[in-house]
């Protein structure tokens, strides 16, 4: 069987092109990275370190691999025709700049040899192989819309696996940690959907993109921005901390009683869950600086992400929010001048004010409860942090 890869970055190679390796697939990477695409084409192999929790590793190889680089049109279009699969692991962002190659690809499919073809997005986004859906039918032979309705297929994804940036003396080795959770739409798919190892296949995805969204992605950057404020390098350090480490659990423990409100989730698993990715986060073979988790805050503050949407949410359900409302704080006091992001939210606040600047950065309105509580613990981080608190020590 024959799988493309777009992207052959760490989650490309240490998590999908790593489970389509080994569920017997030959992997073709399609990406930029010059030296990466000649150590793939010479090697056809690479090497998978898994993180254990103690700090120790256990090594994968993952054979059968080569790469083109995506400038070769023609030479990626004929891969993408005769594939079995199609992923992407390339940040959301960039679907639309792999668009064309894959369009390309499914109409030389489609004309000479017309059979069904996956294309599943694995971004950390909402409903990314939709996205990429629309892009690549911008791009496809209007004629052949038809024809590819019947016989692709784009199902949802959600991808769960923490591979923090690196730096290895092999530019292909990649450390990851054991963990990971691939969960595919089953109603998006065809019957004789093709086997690979560790897909979970369900007809609830929203349930598991919200429990992914709100517990493993909201945890992380509330100690992100908490382990910022305690003066933390990196999320490991910042949970050795007890206070930091108490916010996180808190914070997932609001979100969780409302994932179960909402979709009727067995709450001794979700508390089994939360008390898992506590673990994943503090895992010690890995180095995940604060200032990658914590980057693109107004992302992460804006109405429909990891920290402001399931605050409304809970909220809505009569539930409690006020660890989610010191989270938002927190997240507001974010100031690192090597991040765009951070560095307008910043002027927005000294600008507008901590009230008008909420609205304008999250889309709360100044009427709701939640409002006033989020300016209310902002005002008391300022002042314990202008009276030199410091988090850690608990003061």
């Amino acid at each position: 069987m024959k799988a493309v890869q777009f992207g052959a970055g760490n989650i490309g190679r240490g998590f999908i092109g790593m489970q389509l390796s080994g569920s017997g697939y030959e992997v073709c990477f399609v990406a930029r990275n010059e030296r990466q695409i000649a150590l793939l084409q010479k090697r056809g192999q690479y090497t998978v370190m898994l993180a254990g929790g103690l700090g120790g590793e256990d090594v994968s190889v993952v054979r059968n691999v080569t790469a083109l680089r995506i400038s070769d049109g023609e030479a990626v279009a004929r891969q993408v025709a005769e594939a079995d699969l199609v992923t992407t692991a390339v940040g959301a962002g960039s679907l639309k700049h792999i668009a064309g190659s894959i369009a390309r690809g499914i109409e030389l499919r489609l004309r000479e040899n017309p059979r069904v073809l996956h294309v599943i997005a694995c971004e950390n986004t909402i409903r990314g192989s939709s996205q990429l859906k629309k892009w690549v039918y911008a791009q496809l032979d209007p004629a052949l819309h038809g024809q590819a309705e019947r016989l692709v297929y784009f199902p949802d994804s959600i991808v769960d696996r923490i591979v923090p940036v690196q730096q290895q003396e092999d530019p292909l080795a990649v450390k990851v940690e054991p963990f990971f959770e691939w969960v595919v739409d089953k109603r998006g798919t065809a019957e004789d959907f093709p086997a690979i190892q560790g897909i979970i296949l369900t007809d609830e995805l929203e349930a598991y993109m919200e429990r992914k969204l709100f517990t493993v992605n909201t945890g992380h950057c509330v100690a992100a921005y908490f382990g910022y404020l305690a003066g933390c390098l990196t999320i490991q350090e910042a949970m050795r901390k007890p206070l930091v480490k108490i916010k996180v659990r808190r914070v997932m423990q609001e979100t969780g009683r409302m994932l179960v409100e909402k979709y009727g989730l067995d709450e001794k698993a979700h508390v089994a869950y939360i008390e898992k990715t506590l673990e994943r986060f503090a895992n010690p073979g890995l180095t995940d600086r604060i200032e990658r988790v914590a980057r693109s805050p107004l992302s992460k503050l804006s109405y429909n992400n990891r920290l402001v949407r399931p605050a409304m949410l809970a909220s809505r359900l009569g539930l409690p929010v006020s660890n989610l409302a010191d989270a938002i704080a927190a997240a507001l006091h974010f100031d690192s001048n090597s991040d765009e992001d951070a560095v307008r939210v910043q002027r927005v606040i000294r600008q507008k004010g901590i009230q008008s600047a909420l609205g304008e950065l999250t889309g709360i309105p100044v009427r709701h409860p939640l409002h006033k509580e989020i300016v209310s613990r902002y005002y008391r981080l300022n002042e314990r942090y202008a009276a030199g608190y410091k988090l850690a020590d608990g003061r």
